[in-house]
């Protein structure tokens, strides 16, 4: 069966969008994506303190 992905938690700083969810062995993981059009930047953290860091300082690529 496989596992649900549901975000829950979900805040957004600038164009980057961070959700809290369980990846597929059970830990909780703090997923943070940018949403820029043709940016394509996401990283997966285990802490949400490390994701909001990741979000505040990056810059996309393409502007």
């Amino acid at each position: 069966m496989p596992a649900r992905d549901n975000f829950h938690s979900v805040m957004r700083i600038g164009p980057v969008q961070i959700g809290t969810h369980r990846d597929r062995n059970g830990r909780t993981t703090h997923a943070a994506v940018c949403t820029a059009d043709r940016c394509g930047w996401s990283a997966d953290y285990s802490s949400r303190t490390a994701a909001q860091l990741a979000a505040r300082t990056h810059r996309c690529a393409v502007r």
